[in-house]
């Protein structure tokens, strides 16, 4: 049998994050600018000073996490000085970017940029503005309809779950009444988990008994947040099947069942990547995508990869947005993605 709670089962809130633009990032060098991506930005709300200010922290933080992907890339490139004349040198560049898990066609891309300029000049700058522009402008998340659907989808592992307990608590902070879905009736703990995720986040609940229907789950979400006047609802889906065709069936089915349900919906259908898991969350973002028209990417545990250059690759061979990277545990380590900071702090630091 389905069920359905309120907010009255509330554990005590996480400590609240924030988003941030347009400020020199903390732990960067002088006459670096910062980018600066807040939450109220990336839900199409104004900008508070303070928020902008919040943020603009995050970039020591974004830089320590991608530490290790930033080794794997300039220990490749610090062996000798660029020369833009030099075959080796490019093919020197070549290996630390593939190295650094950007693939290969991402990097043949970037080569291509960068021998297309008039003069490279320091190679280091002219690396992370290229990248930058592969990553393209700062997203949004489309949140703006009353009830808005956001479909979340990955694999096991990914940190789904709780992203999708990050992402409630942010649009809570922000001033979004939010319910939360438990479509992934094949884990009993994934449920449970999304239960306390959904207290902390002071959102509603749904969910179902084990092995119920997820699409009916989906369904029962939006009805409910239609019937008690809620702005978000936020479903979670199962990330592993007994064969990935079920799966990808599963999903679709959910994605019709929110089509009929609510015209425009889903307005958001999220992608959760593992960065540890370099190109093979490449090939996960295209299998998704086939399935159920993935708009954005979150790409978790950047804080333990030595593969974060995947964010390229993921932008450059399907033209997914990353909107959301974790850096960690905490509720405030889901920050909204700034692709300018993000390609300073994989490359330069």
């Amino acid at each position: 049998m389905r069920r359905s709670t309120g907010p009255e089962s509330i554990v005590p809130p996480a400590a609240p994050g924030g988003g941030g633009a347009g400020l020199r990032p903390v732990g960067a060098a002088a006459g670096q600018e910062c980018e600066v991506t807040t939450w109220a930005r990336l839900l199409g709300d104004e900008e508070p000073a303070e928020e902008r200010q919040a943020e603009a922290g995050f970039f020591a933080r974004l830089r320590d996490s991608l530490g290790k992907s930033r080794r794997a890339l300039t220990d490749q490139l610090a062996a000798a000085a660029f020369d833009p004349a030099d075959n080796e040198a490019w093919e020197r560049l070549e290996e630390a970017l593939i190295a650094a898990d950007v693939g290969v066609p991402a990097t043949a891309e970037l080569v291509r940029r960068l021998e297309a300029r008039a003069e490279v000049g320091d190679l280091t700058e002219a690396l992370v503005d290229e990248a930058a522009g592969l990553l393209g402008e700062p997203g949004t998340l489309d949140v703006r309809e009353r009830p808005s659907v956001v479909l979340v989808v990955g694999v096991n592992g990914t940190g789904k779950t709780t992203t999708i307990g990050k992402l409630a608590f942010h649009l809570h902070d922000h001033g979004r009444s939010v319910i939360v879905a438990a479509a992934d009736t094949f884990r009993a703990a994934a449920e449970e988990q999304l239960e306390i995720w959904a207290g902390r986040a002071e959102a509603d609940f749904v969910g179902s008994e084990r092995g119920g229907d997820p699409a009916a789950v989906a369904y029962d979400a939006i009805e409910a947040a239609s019937a008690r006047g809620r702005d978000v609802v936020v479903v979670d889906t199962a990330g592993r099947l007994h064969t990935q065709t079920n799966l990808m069936e599963e999903l679709a089915k959910i994605r019709r069942v929110i089509e009929g349900k609510l015209a425009g919906a889903p307005h958001e259908t999220l992608l959760v990547i593992d960065a540890t898991t370099g190109q093979n969350g490449v090939r996960q973002a295209q299998l998704f995508g086939q399935a159920v028209q993935v708009t954005g990417v979150a790409l978790t545990k950047l804080d333990g990869s030595a593969k974060g250059g995947v964010a390229l690759a993921i932008a450059h061979e399907l033209g997914l947005p990353v909107k959301l990277v974790g850096v960690g545990e905490g509720v405030e380590d889901l920050h909204p993605f700034a692709p300018r900071d993000f390609a300073r702090a994989l490359i330069s630091g």
